[in-house]
C-alpha cells in the first residue's frame, strides 16, 4: 500500500497563510488610506481671519488723556483733549511692534522712530505709522475699522 495523497488534500503551509493575511491588510490599509485622502478634498481650506473692522467698546473705557495699546490688534488708542484716534503699532520697516517712548515710538529692532504723529524722524522704516478710521456704532462703542486709512488730522469726538 503506498501512501501517495493528492497534493490537494494536503494542509496549506501556514507561512504561506500568514503572508497572505498581511498582504490583504497592506491593501486594506493601503485602499483606505487613498479613500481618506480622496475624501479630504472635498472639505475646503479656509483660514478664518479676523475682521478689519472691529468695536473696542465704550469710549468711557478709554480715560482722558490716556493712550492705550491693544495687543491682539496691535493698535495704539489715543484719547486727547481734541479727540479719539488710532495708530498702528506695526513698524513699516519690518513689521516689528513700535513701543511707546517719550512722546513718540520706537522700533525695538532695528531702531526706527516715530513722533507723536507716527512720522518717521529716523530710518530705516521707509514710511509712517498708519493711522486708522474710528467711528462710533449705533451702540456708542468705538469701531476701528482697518480698511480705511486715514490722515493724522483725524480725530473722533465722542
Amino acid at each position: 500500500m503506498t501512501t501517495d495523497r493528492p497534493r490537494l488534500l494536503e494542509r496549506p503551509d501556514p507561512v504561506r497563510r500568514s503572508m497572505f493575511a498581511i498582504g490583504c491588510i497592506a491593501i486594506g490599509a493601503a485602499t483606505a488610506g487613498f479613500l481618506a485622502a480622496t475624501l479630504r478634498f472635498f472639505v475646503p481650506n479656509v483660514l478664518y481671519e479676523p475682521s478689519r473692522r472691529f468695536d473696542i467698546g465704550p469710549p468711557s473705557g478709554f480715560p482722558p488723556g490716556a493712550v492705550t495699546f491693544l495687543p491682539d490688534r496691535r493698535l495704539y488708542v489715543f484719547n486727547g483733549t481734541d479727540g479719539f484716534y488710532t495708530i498702528s503699532s506695526v513698524c513699516t520697516h519690518l513689521g516689528c511692534n513700535v513701543k511707546r517712548g517719550g512722546p513718540g515710538f520706537a522700533c525695538p529692532c532695528h531702531g526706527s522712530q516715530f513722533n507723536e504723529n507716527g512720522q518717521v524722524v529716523q530710518g530705516p522704516a521707509p514710511k509712517p505709522l498708519a493711522w486708522y478710521s474710528l467711528s462710533l456704532s449705533p451702540h456708542a462703542h468705538l469701531v476701528v475699522d482697518l480698511d480705511h486709512p486715514v490722515t493724522p488730522e483725524f480725530r473722533l469726538r465722542a
